[in-house]
């Protein structure tokens, strides 16, 4: 039985034994006690006062049992009920406390993680994304009942707090954070983040919303990597439906079948690793994780070889793109990365 469960057993509890004592008494006192009479013997009784009688029962040996009776289970009733309030109250802190206490280990052990600021829908479109694609992320966002709605997502891992403090920031690990997504209300809001990011972590990226597109260029001079606007992203979604719904579809499908989640994945091959200096049909990454290679961002470059031929040498530094499953990718960083 849980604690809030057991609190509202010992309520109807003790409304039934004040019950018990308010006919009891006045049945006792008869026509001389009034209901106002009853009622307060039965307070008196249960929380063992002890203020005068209103009328002796002394002389009554009937009623003398009903009140030892009375009061043995008004005590039993007091008693259980301030067990279970106090046990609701601490149980329920110290259950907080040591759920924070893990959390903040878990987030310690985090390295290559990703941080998530804010709780609007595109903050939850992010985090649906990182949860369904097996990313490690704490989410930052100062409101507790935000938290409450967010975890309702799946398990996450977040700190309490204003993302714009650097005490918060360096308890959701921004120093080994891989990079920070950026989803708060305002455009002044995800700029000033944006800065006081840069300024803990000068390796991280960071990925910001733009709600009006001339702030963009103030936030990448702030240190963004990148700037995302909802509402050119919302009108470019639309064009494509009208004139290319079957491209469209395709992708819906990929971005939500929950069994498979295909995605587009980049994996950069590491240096010394086995891939480097390979031909594309010779490391047979396809044979050996199932991905399929669609392109390789050439390296130090902006240029891409699209669908490249099966003589292509792979090198160091390049960035393989392909369509993989969350397992695919892990398989295949495991391939670009050792040496």
């Amino acid at each position: 039985m849980n604690n809030r469960r057991r609190i509202y057993i010992s309520l109807i509890i003790f409304v039934i034994i004040y019950l018990i004592g308010v006919v009891g008494f006045k049945f006792f006192g008869g026509k001389d006690w009034t209901l106002l009479d009853s009622l307060y013997m039965t307070a008196i009784t249960i929380s063992t006062i002890g203020y005068e009688e209103v009328i002796d029962l002394s002389a009554n040996p009937v009623a003398r049992v009903f009140t030892i009776v009375f009061i043995i289970l008004s005590l039993g009733t007091i008693a259980f009920a301030v067990s279970s309030i106090t046990a609701f109250i601490v149980e329920g802190e110290l259950k907080n406390i040591l759920g924070r206490r893990r959390m903040e280990k878990e987030i310690a052990r985090l390295k290559d993680h990703y941080i998530v600021c804010g709780s609007d829908e595109t903050a939850e479109t992010i985090i649906q994304e990182l949860l369904l694609t097996r990313r490690e992320f704490v989410v930052v966002e100062p409101d507790k009942e935000k938290i409450d709605r967010l975890v309702g997502l799946g398990n996450l891992l977040y700190v309490q707090g204003d993302p714009s403090e650097d005490d918060v920031l360096l308890k959701a690990g921004i120093d080994r954070a891989r990079g920070i997504l950026l989803s708060l209300p305002t455009d002044e809001a995800n700029l000033f983040v944006t800065i006081t990011a840069r300024s803990l972590n000068p390796r991280l990226r960071i990925v910001a919303k733009g709600i009006d597109l001339k702030s963009h260029g103030k936030m990448k001079k702030a240190g963004a990597d990148s700037v995302i606007s909802p509402t050119f992203i919302g009108g470019m979604r639309m064009v494509s439906e009208m004139v290319r719904p079957a491209v469209v579809t395709f992708l819906d499908m990929m971005l939500r079948d929950r069994e498979k989640a295909l995605r587009f994945e980049e994996v950069r091959v590491e240096k010394g690793s086995p891939l480097s200096g390979k031909a594309i049909r010779d490391a047979k990454l396809e044979e050996k994780t199932g991905a399929l290679l669609v392109a390789i961002k050439k390296a130090d470059t902006a240029d891409y070889d699209f669908n490249p031929a099966g003589d292509r040498k792979i090198e160091e530094d390049d960035v393989l793109i392909f369509i993989a499953s969350a397992e695919m990718a892990r398989g295949i960083e495991k391939i670009a990365g050792e040496s």
